[in-house]
């Protein structure tokens, strides 16, 4: 979508989205608090931790947002709540968006997230035999759901070692219970559970995907084309809230650890190492390098889908964030 609301440049924009977010512009109806709808791609992972501390500190609020938080089984599920209509931003790969805009979906990435994997593991039960990727040939391997990050790294997997195994759907619920029972031989599974899991010894990892996989953009905040025409300044409000969100858990580490452990059920040890290796190596500034966006794209088409959308049409870096402090 070519959007250039009247030619207006980079700074004239902020400028305009900034001033209706600080009320400069002072018409009673954008006063009004409305409702921003928050798509998360599971419960026990980093994306709801950053939007329930941005909703405990009331930071939605000062943007006059009122947040609704919707917790999904995985990420393509998130993604099929945005293209529905049921969510207006929510946390996933790039690989969804150029793959969505192929298929009539047309949405952007408006704030870039991570650029790592960090915390996700390929991981078997400790008395499994398998020592290396290439032992699983054959066998069953837990994702989330079809599309999500988990969904990719096991199809990078299989391209990367030469190995071809059955991906099973589980939820982000039901990675460790169908793991640990025997119902799949690994998973491919997402901090802090993955901490958890090798902490206390349950399982042992074959691959570390942080170390593993290039850098690139693994993640990012993604809305509707649609809606960043009609609403920019809600758009540009929501990413204000949400990085407020990150800066004020890497700002306050103990308040942070005792979230991470209360919303993921984790001990506080558990969620210090979330905190340490995850929370902290997020995107403060909600950078798009147009880059790693590209590799992200090559490492998805290596994995399998090759039909998407290039790079360049499937971000939209305008919307820096202007995060206000708790």
């Amino acid at each position: 979508m070519n959007w250039t609301h009247g030619r207006l440049g980079r700074r004239e924009f902020l400028a305009g989205a900034a001033a209706v977010s600080t009320g400069v512009l002072s018409r009673p109806a954008l006063a009004k608090s409305e409702i921003l709808r928050v798509g998360l791609p599971t419960k026990t992972y980093w994306p709801t931790i950053v939007a329930e501390a941005a909703k405990a500190q009331k930071l939605f609020e000062k943007e006059g947002l009122t947040p609704e938080l919707t917790i999904y089984r995985g990420g393509a599920e998130a993604f099929e709540a945005l293209a529905a209509g049921a969510a207006d931003i929510v946390l996933d790969p790039p690989s969804l968006v150029a793959a969505g805009r192929k298929r009539g979906v047309q949405s952007k990435i408006v704030a870039g997230a991570t650029t790592a994997y960090n915390g996700w593991f390929l991981m078997v039960r400790k008395d499994a035999k398998f020592e290396k990727a290439a032992d699983l040939a054959g066998k069953k391997v837990g994702i989330t759901s079809a599309g999500s990050a988990s969904d990719l790294l096991a199809t990078w997997t299989m391209a990367e070692h030469k190995v071809t195994f059955t991906k099973v759907p589980l939820g982000g619920g039901g990675l460790v219970p169908n793991l640990l029972s025997g119902n799949v031989d690994a998973v491919v599974l997402y901090s802090p559970l993955s901490f958890k899991m090798t902490k206390e010894g349950e399982a042992k990892v074959l691959i570390d995907f942080t170390k593993a996989v290039p850098k690139n953009m693994t993640s990012g905040w993604i809305v509707q084309d649609k809606l960043i025409a009609e609403k920019p300044a809600f758009v540009q409000k929501a990413v204000n809230a949400l990085y407020a969100g990150v800066g004020y858990l890497r700002a306050n580490r103990d308040d942070a650890i005792k979230l991470i452990a209360e919303t993921n059920e984790v001990t506080a040890e558990i969620a210090a190492l979330e905190y340490e290796n995850t929370i902290l190596d997020l995107l403060t500034d909600g950078a798009i390098d147009p880059v790693q966006v590209e590799r992200a794209l090559d490492l998805a088409k290596l994995a399998g889908p090759t039909n998407m959308a290039p790079a360049s049409e499937i971000y939209d870096a305008r919307f820096v964030p202007v995060p206000k402090k708790a």
